[in-house]
């Protein structure tokens, strides 16, 4: 078995990392949420219009006129495309989160154990003095 300190310091790198990844994941659904709020909006918005109220859409520096239905399906298709996104981010922050609680675990017996074969050295010390 490989020295106790060095694994210990292994576990806590590879701990760390989880951690940092599941901030950087988390981050990116509420970014995925923000949007989703963003994309609910607008089809409110486009449910109050008349059925011949003009649209634009800002392409670049330019703003092109769009059909109402072209527009409400560009609108479906992203709120799709965010909702399906959200759901795999949230998959990978139970993954995450299940891998940093078993390497949190992981640490702490090897801290135990480091602690106990700490503690008989001392007792072997003790009893050799």
């Amino acid at each position: 078995m490989a020295d106790p300190q060095k694994q210990l310091q292994i576990l806590s790198d590879e701990y760390q990392k989880l951690e940092t990844e599941l901030q950087e994941i988390v981050q990116a659904r509420e970014k995925l949420e923000a949007q989703q709020q963003e994309n609910k909006s607008v089809q409110n918005e486009f449910k109050s219009l008349e059925t011949d109220a003009n649209i634009y859409k800002l392409v670049g520096p330019i703003l092109l006129k769009q059909d109402k239905g072209d527009a409400m399906m560009a609108v479906d298709g992203r709120l799709d495309f965010i909702e399906k996104e959200i759901t795999r981010i949230e998959k990978q922050i139970h993954d995450i989160q299940e891998k940093s609680e078993k390497n949190k675990i992981e640490i702490i017996q090897l801290q135990t154990q480091v602690q106990q074969q700490q503690q008989q050295q001392q007792q072997v010390g003790a009893a050799t003095a």
